[in-house]
């Protein structure tokens, strides 16, 4: 029996070896069919089962000018992504009993046009109507300047919203800057340190922070965009202006750290937690499929948490597999590789994998 017993542990283990190897030979597939040019920059990328790293790779470039090699420890932008800190930020604060999603902006910050009609739930859904400031032709005249979070919110303030409050889903990245704001007067703190400190800091995320190109960051992988067929440095922005709404840095590593923390509920309850993960509606009761800082999607006909990014010479792609705990993270150091089909990809390829049998 001993022995029928050992021998059936090896063939699983033989299968399980099989299995692994075949998953990596088809991920690296995968990523080389989109960075086909190894001299150029890359990116890293690292999937995740059951809160552990089953596959972590990198590939390019970090820096072009002095031909680094990109590791899977390095510190990319995040873009969007951050909006999912952002919207954990404010459910800590309701938690604590600070803020209410349900209460107008007009109850933190008085002076905003009609804003006693759009509601922080709007901000977090993407269905305030609020001017994405974004998309308006004179950001080129802010994009440089560090721009107190209140004069951000200024500069868009007044512009006629695109619709009413509550009545349609539309991706919008002022929403998310008024809600780092919101944190801000709320808490006394600046929005850096309080995701430094309640975020960061409490669950080990010690290669992430809020952007900056004067600081000395070990690790930092430089951002590239293509030209024709030539790469050049990013474009320069202002850290204040993405702001909360997309001006984070980290590793795939600490991304991990991220998801495992909110599996695990170490920063919201179970409660706030399905708050942030369930698909919310519209004032009409129709359904967006959307819950606070995350897309809630499927692939292969189950659900997913998703959320992409995109700044200046970097994009990034998260999906989370909620019902067999897998999770796939890739950042790119050059806008002109998009993570997000072949994240999405992956995840494919790795529910297939190792999805539990029925």
């Amino acid at each position: 029996m001993k022995k029928l017993l050992a021998t059936a542990l090896l063939l699983l283990s033989i299968s399980a070896t099989v299995q692994a190897q075949d998953f990596e030979r088809k991920t690296d597939s995968l990523i080389s069919n989109v960075f086909k040019d190894k001299n150029g920059p890359g990116g890293v990328f690292l999937v995740a089962k059951n809160g552990k790293t089953i596959y972590h790779k990198a590939v390019g470039k970090a820096n072009l000018e002095l031909d680094v090699d990109m590791t899977a420890d390095q510190i990319f932008q995040i873009g969007s992504i951050t909006k999912q800190f952002t919207a954990v930020g404010i459910l800590m604060l309701e938690e604590q009993g600070k803020i209410n999603t349900g209460s107008s902006i007009s109850k933190y910050i008085p002076d905003y046009p009609s804003g006693d009609k759009i509601k922080i739930y709007y901000l977090l859904t993407h269905t305030s109507g609020i001017k994405d400031f974004t998309k308006m032709k004179s950001i080129q005249q802010i994009a440089q300047k560090d721009l107190s979070p209140k004069e951000l919110i200024d500069f868009f303030k007044n512009e006629p919203v695109d619709f009413l409050p509550g009545t349609k889903f539309e991706y919008n990245n002022s929403g998310y800057a008024i809600l780092g704001y919101i944190i801000e007067l709320v808490t006394g703190e600046t929005y850096r340190d309080f995701i430094r400190k309640n975020i960061f800091e409490k669950i080990g995320m010690v290669n992430s922070r809020y952007a900056d190109d004067s600081a000395i960051i070990k690790k930092r992988a430089y951002g590239y965009q293509k030209k024709g067929e030539a790469y050049v440095n990013k474009g320069r922005i202002s850290f204040a202006i993405p702001y909360s709404s997309g001006a984070l840095m980290s590793t795939t590593e600490d991304m991990l750290k991220w998801q495992n923390a909110l599996n695990h509920n170490l920063l919201l309850n179970e409660k706030t937690s399905e708050k942030a993960f369930t698909k919310k509606t519209l004032d009409n009761g129709e359904t967006i499929d959307y819950g606070f800082g995350w897309h809630l999607s499927q692939l292969n006909g189950i659900g997913t948490r998703e959320h992409g990014g995109s700044v200046f010479g970097f994009k990034s792609m998260g999906v989370y597999i909620p019902d067999e705990d897998i999770y796939v993270i890739g950042f790119s150091n050059c806008d002109c590789n998009s993570p997000t089909q072949l994240v999405r990809d992956i995840a494919s390829e790795a529910w297939k994998t190792f999805k539990s049998k029925p």
